[in-house]
This record gives structure tokens, C-alpha cells and sequence, in this order.
């Protein structure tokens, strides 16, 4: 059986978001079909949409979802009809060298839906990182899919689906912060907020945040940050330091994804201390550091995919603190809206004006 449902497509590079009528297959083996019940509106998105992750237009947008499975293939049994899931884009493969090794986290071969998604002429959509969410159904590898609380806010758990995943994880998974340490987060959008609340869920002491916006340095301290730098005024380098003892901190998380900030982080962290950069970087950007200065300051410079997360593990484990009241997930819920104002949610996203848009379905 075939499902037609509406669908936000963009048919290529830079042109605008259009509705459109798809065609949704019945899963196959390793498959599982989903009522898309929230997708938030993310930057990677934006980035499919500007052509900045490759060309295979035309894409169906949207991953960071959650909905109800209504079908599973054959071989399905993690999941089944009924379940309230959070869709991930990295489904363990079990059988790659990295999971072999006991981190799957770091999967090398995640798995996609084997079969597509098409629009009505038979014209085959590459989904946004695999899901497609955008949409009233899709059709995702039974992996996607990590089986949750029905009862939690579908709009604010699904953000675990990636950006708020990211910034959380690049603290708590990628930079280990513990309890006492010194944080410091440069860039204060959706995955640096999360990061500045994950440092804070991890019992870090001074968490200090850093952006060019007096409103994103506001949100921060809603969500943790106990210190913000105004760095459009100020060194934001010195006034890191100045903060932490004139040491710097014991890591640093950079959410911009530039050479200019990635530099920042660099000085801006204490002897033996750790950057992370979780900020995507666009494919000609270069970065130039003295190689004495890597080798004498120490410490670790690591990438965070994905925040280092593990979706059967995390997204249960963090979706029990926000019922509990220690992870304020629905703040990062700034709107919800229909898939017919995605447009307008990229505009508001790009003016910095939200942490989150989300759609309902």
C-alpha cells in the first residue's frame, strides 16, 4: 500500500518551501512507518535547503520529530504500531568497527529506510537526513526510531531529535563536564543554549556564555549560564579568563563552527582543558593554529557528531529529567506552527528571533 500525504519540499537550491503531495510505501524489512505528530525547524534544514549538504534535490525537509509508529517490516521488533517514538538520523548499525569496539555512539554505517519516498510522478525525494519529517508520515529505518514517554510533550522531546540533542551531548557526552568544572560556550542559538544547560545538568560551577546578542546572553542565563559575555564589546578570550582565575575553562565548547571562533576556544581554555566544537563547519573553511601552541597548552580538541549521543540510551535518560523538572526542555520551544509557516520559521531562525520553531501536525 501506498500513503499520500503533504509533504514540505524544496525542489532546488535556495528555491522556497512548497507543499506537495508524496507517496509514502508501506515498510519493507528494517523499515517502520510513522504519523509524524512535531518536527522542529533546525538549521540543518536551512543548510539542505541552501544546497549546503549536497545537491540531491529535490529533498523532503524536516528530522527533529516525534510520532507514533504505524507499521513495522516483517523483521521489526524494537518497535511497534502503537509506540511513541523520538526519530534519531544515527541508527546503529551493531556490526561496524565502532560498535564492535563498544562505542556505537560513533556507528560508521548507520542505517536510512531502504526504500523512497516519491513525489506523484515517481520523482524519488532524498529525506533530511534520512526522516523527512516534514510531512504527515514517513518511512525511516526501524533504528530511527527510540520508543519514549507518551505522556511527555511531544514539541519539546522532539528536539532530542537533533539540535538540543547536540548542544546537550557536546557537554555531557563530548566535553565530560563534571561537577566544579568551568565552562565556557561560544554561541548562544539553539545548540549553544543546550550546551550551557547541559553543563549545568552536569554540576558545573561557572557557566559562562558568549554571543554577540544581548537576547540569546538573556536566554543563557534562563537556561544555566551563570556568567555572559558580550564579545560584539569585550575579548571574549580575556574575559574568560578573567572569570575563571585568569586560568580559563576547564572546557570549552565552540557552537559557531568558525575559525575565528574555534580560535577563541582555543586560547580561551585552561592548561590540559578541552575544546569541543559541535558548530558545523561549511566545507572552505580553513583553520591555521601554531603546532607549539597545540602541543604545549595539552588537553584534548575533540568534534562532537551528534552530541556523542546514544538515542536508546540518552533521549529515555533526559526525557525522565525534563518530567522531573531538572531539564527544562519547553523552553526551547519559542513557537508552534503549522507546516505551511516553515518558511516564515527559517526567516525568524536566520533573524536569531527564535530558539525554536515547531511544527504540528
Amino acid at each position: 500500500m501506498v500513503h499520500k500525504v503533504k509533504g514540505a519540499i524544496v525542489r532546488s537550491k535556495n528555491a522556497p518551501v512548497t507543499l506537495e503531495t508524496i507517496l509514502v510505501p508501506d515498510p519493507g524489512p528494517g523499515e517502520a512507518l510513522v504519523d509524524v505528530l512535531t518536527c522542529g525547524v533546525c538549521h540543518t534544514d536551512l543548510h539542505y535547503k541552501q544546497g549546503a549538504i549536497n545537491d540531491d534535490f529535490p529533498f523532503l525537509l524536516g528530522h527533529e520529530a516525534t510520532g507514533v509508529v504505524s507499521a513495522v517490516g516483517p523483521d521489526v521488533t524494537a518497535v511497534a504500531p502503537g509506540d511513541r517514538v523520538v526519530l534519531n538520523w544515527r541508527a546503529v548499525c551493531g556490526e561496524c568497527r565502532a560498535c564492535r569496539r563498544g562505542e556505537p555512539q560513533y556507528c560508521f554505517n548507520t542505517h536510512n529506510a531502504t526504500q523512497k519516498m516519491t513525489l506523484e510522478d515517481g520523482t524519488e525525494l532524498t529525506a533530511a537526513l534520512g526522516i523527512g519529517a516534514f510531512a504527515e508520515k514517513t518511512l525511516v529505518a526501524a533504528g530511527q526510531c527510540t520508543k519514549v514517554d507518551p505522556d511527555a510533550d511531544p514539541a519539546a522531546i522532539g528536539l532530542l531529535g537533533c539540535g538540543v540533542m547536540a548542544g546537550l551531548g557536546a557537554a555531557i557526552n563530548t566535553g565530560n563536564v563534571g561537577r566544579g568544572d568551568s565552562v565556557a560556550v561560544i554561541g548562544c542559538g539553539g545548540v549553544g543554549v543546550a550546551a550551557v544547560a547541559g553543563a549545568a545538568l552536569a554540576g558545573a560551577t561557572t557557566v559562562i556564555a558568549v554571543d554577540i546578542d544581548a537576547k540569546k546572553l538573556e536566554r543563557a542565563k534562563e537556561l544555566g549560564a551563570t556568567h555572559t559575555v558580550d564579545s560584539s564589546a569585550v575579548d571574549p578570550v580575556e574575559a574568560i579568563r578573567e572569570l575563571t582565575g585568569g586560568f580559563g575553562a576547564d572546557v570549552v565548547i565552540d557552537a559557531v563552527g568558525r575559525p575565528e571562533t574555534y580560535k577563541q576556544a582555543f586560547y580561551a581554555r585552561d592548561l590540559a582543558g578541552t575544546v569541543v566544537l559541535v558548530g558545523v563547519p561549511s566545507p572552505e573553511m580553513t583553520l591555521e593554529l601554531p603546532l607549539l601552541d597545540v602541543f604545549g597548552r595539552g588537553g584534548s580538541l575533540k568534534s562532537s557528531w551528534y552530541g556523542d549521543c546514544l538515542p536508546s540510551r540518552d533521549f529515555p535518560m533526559l526525557i525522565d529529567l525534563y518530567r522531573q523538572g531538572r531539564l527544562d526542555l519547553d523552553a526551547f520551544v519559542t513557537e508552534r506552527i503549522t507546516i505551511d509557516q516553515i518558511e516564515e520559521a527559517f526567516e525568524k531562525m536566520h533573524a536569531g528571533s527564535v530558539l525554536r520553531s515547531v511544527v504540528e501536525l
